[in-house]
């Protein structure tokens, strides 16, 4: 009995080490960089979403963008969820665009009045990525330490799949 109990621990050891190894080599342990650029965001073109997560439509509308986004190189997908939806039926709102200039009945422009704006940047396999809510107590945490006061949105640059950057536009005084 007590054998079997030596094995089940080293087992159960042996699991969670390579856990731990997987979760640090997929980038799980990759601190979240924060800097301050004194520059606005870039102006945006893209297209608004109102409806539910479940709606087919959303996924057209990434669908419209990435289209785009392919037909011009060196432009991201950004995203900015304005109303984000607490569960599959409630209505949400996100804006889809690219920093590149876009034309089109439904395209409309995200142009930013703020001078300078926090960039967290975050470098880590999509399975470990640190959630939106950890990332957004760091950079307001940050903005605390530097008595900066963030607007109430932020936009999510995706570089690649396996790298994010989230901007937090700064209010002006």
């Amino acid at each position: 009995m007590q054998k079997r109990l030596a094995i089940l621990a080293v087992v159960i050891f042996l699991l969670i080490v390579g856990g731990y190894i997987a979760f640090t080599s997929l980038g799980g342990n990759t601190p979240i960089e924060v800097s301050l650029v004194n520059r606005s965001p870039e102006p945006l073109s893209g297209i608004y979403y109102v409806g539910t997560p479940q709606n087919p439509e959303l996924q057209s509308v990434f669908e419209k963008i990435e289209a785009e986004k392919s037909l011009r190189p060196g432009s991201f997908l950004h995203t900015i969820y304005e109303v984000e939806p607490a569960g599959k039926l409630d209505t949400m709102r996100v804006f889809v665009g690219l920093n590149q200039l876009l034309s089109g009945d439904d395209i409309q422009e995200r142009i930013f009045p703020e001078k300078c704006y926090l960039l967290a940047k975050i470098k880590a396999n999509k399975w470990v990525m640190p959630g939106p809510e950890k990332v957004k107590e760091k950079l307001w945490a940050f903005a605390d330490s530097a008595n900066l006061e963030l607007s109430e949105f932020f936009i999510d640059k995706i570089v690649s799949e396996n790298e994010v950057h989230v901007i937090a536009p700064i209010k002006n005084k």
